[in-house]
C-alpha cells in the first residue's frame, strides 16, 4: 500500500459534511437544485460586503502587482500585523504588537501552526464534546492524541469536573471553538473563568503549561444580546484563533490570524515556533492580496441579521413540528435530536425527502444531527413541507 497509516485511515473516515455536501450536488443534479434543501455544509450565504470588492479594486489598481503578490516575512506584512494588533487592543483592552501577531491560512492553518510547534508524539489535546470533527484530524497530523470530555447535553456549556479528570502530564492544550460549531451554544465568562482556574491548577501538577487554543471564526455572529468572553483576558496562557471566512464570508480566500500576548508562559521560544511552523507546513505566508484587503476590513461587520432571520425561522418551525432542537446562541448551525436516537438512520429519512444534514457521531455526539442555516431563506420556507413528511414518518407530535 502507497498510503500512510494515518492517512489510509483518513480517507476510510472521510468527512461527514464533505460527503453529505456531495450527496447534495448529486440530488441537485437529479431532481433539480430548487427541489433539494441543502444543511450540510458550513458556506456563509450572507452577501460577502462591498467594502471587500472596493478593497480589492483599490489595491489592485494602487499597489505595485510585484508587492501585491509577492513573498513577506513568514509571519505576514508588518503593516497588516499591526492594524490586527491595534484592532484588538481596541476591542479587548489589550496590548499587543506586530510581533504578538501571525496571518494565517484561515483559522485551520493557524491551529496547524500551533500543534506543530507544541506537540510531540502522542501528546494529547483535550476538547469538548460537541467539537469540530477535523480537530481530530489536526491533532492527528502531528501524532498527537485527542481526549475527548463528554457532552452536557442538558446546558452545552463545558464540563470543567470532567476535563479536570482528563488531564495528564501529556496534555499540552486544550481547544475551546466559541461560539461553538455544531451545537450553536456561546460559553459564558463564568465558564470559562472556572476552566482558567482548573488550567492553573493542572498546570501546577503537571508541570508544564498547557494552553487554550481559542477557535472562533464566529465569534461575531451571536444573537439575542449574548457576548462571547475573549479568552486571552481571563487564561493567560491562551492563542487566540480568528477566521474571517464566516463572517464576511470568505471561506474560500483562506485567510486569518493568532494572537498570542506576551505575558504567556514560553513566549520567546513559542512566537519564533509558530512563525517557522507557518513556513514549514508548506503556507510559506498568508494570501498576500486578502492580507492586504483585510488590513482596510478589520472595522466591517458581518450581516449578523441575516443569520438571525434564518435562525428564527427554522427554529420555530421544526420545534412547532414536534422536533427536539438546541436553540443557537451563535454561528449559524442548529442542533436537533434524532427521533428514535439513530442519527444515521434519521438522515437516511431526510435523504428520500431531499433533506441533506450532517449526523453528529463524529463530532462526540451521537444521537444528534446538525443543519447548517447559513442557506437562502426562501430555501428553508420551501423545506418545510418536507420536514412535515419527516415529523409524520416519526409520530412526533406537532405544537401548532
Amino acid at each position: 500500500m502507497v498510503l500512510s497509516k494515518s492517512m489510509e485511515k483518513l480517507v476510510a473516515g472521510n468527512s461527514a459534511i464533505r460527503k453529505m455536501f456531495e450527496l447534495g450536488q448529486e440530488l441537485a443534479a437529479k431532481v433539480g437544485k430548487d427541489n433539494v434543501y441543502d444543511f450540510s455544509l458550513g458556506n456563509p450565504a450572507s452577501p460577502v460586503p462591498y467594502e471587500i470588492k472596493n478593497s480589492i479594486i483599490n489595491i489592485l489598481s494602487n499597489q505595485e502587482p510585484n508587492f501585491v503578490h509577492g513573498y513577506m516575512k513568514n509571519a505576514g506584512f508588518d503593516y497588516v500585523r499591526e492594524r490586527v494588533a491595534q484592532h484588538l487592543n481596541e476591542l479587548h483592552g489589550c496590548a499587543y504588537s506586530k510581533d504578538d501577531i501571525v496571518m494565517t491560512v484561515g483559522a485551520a492553518g493557524g491551529m496547524n501552526d500551533i500543534l506543530r510547534a507544541i506537540l510531540n508524539d502522542e501528546d494529547e489535546v483535550l476538547v469538548f464534546a460537541p467539537f469540530f470533527t477535523e480537530y481530530r484530524s489536526y491533532v492527528g497530523n502531528f501524532s498527537g492524541k485527542l481526549v475527548v470530555v463528554p457532552a452536557d447535553t442538558e446546558h452545552f456549556q463545558l464540563d470543567i469536573g470532567k476535563a479536570a479528570e482528563s488531564i495528564s502530564e501529556r496534555t499540552k492544550a486544550v481547544i475551546i471553538n466559541n461560539p461553538n460549531n455544531p451545537s450553536g451554544a456561546v460559553y459564558t465568562k463564568e465558564t470559562i473563568e472556572k476552566l482558567g482556574k482548573m488550567l492553573a491548577e493542572a498546570e501546577n501538577r503537571v508541570g508544564h503549561p498547557i494552553f487554550v487554543i481559542c477557535d472562533e471564526p464566529y465569534r461575531d455572529l451571536v444573537y439575542d444580546g449574548k457576548t462571547v468572553p475573549y479568552i486571552p483576558n481571563i487564561i493567560k496562557n491562551s492563542i487566540f484563533l480568528y477566521s474571517f471566512s464566516k463572517s464576511l464570508s470568505l471561506p474560500g480566500e483562506r485567510i486569518g490570524y493568532l494572537a498570542l500576548k506576551n505575558t504567556a508562559d514560553c513566549y520567546d521560544e513559542l512566537m519564533p515556533a509558530l512563525v517557522i511552523a507557518n513556513r514549514c507546513l508548506g503556507y510559506v505566508n498568508a494570501p498576500s492580496l486578502f492580507q492586504m484587503v483585510i488590513a482596510d476590513c478589520l472595522d466591517v461587520k458581518p450581516n449578523v441579521s441575516f443569520y438571525d432571520r434564518n435562525r428564527k425561522l427554522l427554529f420555530s418551525e421544526l420545534s412547532n413540528l414536534g422536533f427536539s432542537c438546541i436553540k443557537p446562541e451563535g454561528a449559524f448551525y442548529l442542533c436537533l435530536r434524532a427521533p428514535g436516537g439513530d442519527a444515521r438512520r434519521f438522515a437516511s429519512s431526510a435523504e428520500r425527502q431531499n433533506i441533506i444534514f450532517v449526523p453528529l457521531d463524529g463530532f462526540g455526539l451521537p444521537g444528534f444531527v446538525r443543519l447548517a442555516y447559513c442557506v437562502s431563506y426562501d430555501m428553508i420556507e420551501r423545506s418545510i413541507p418536507a420536514f412535515q413528511r419527516i415529523a409524520s414518518e416519526y409520530g412526533l407530535s406537532p405544537r401548532y
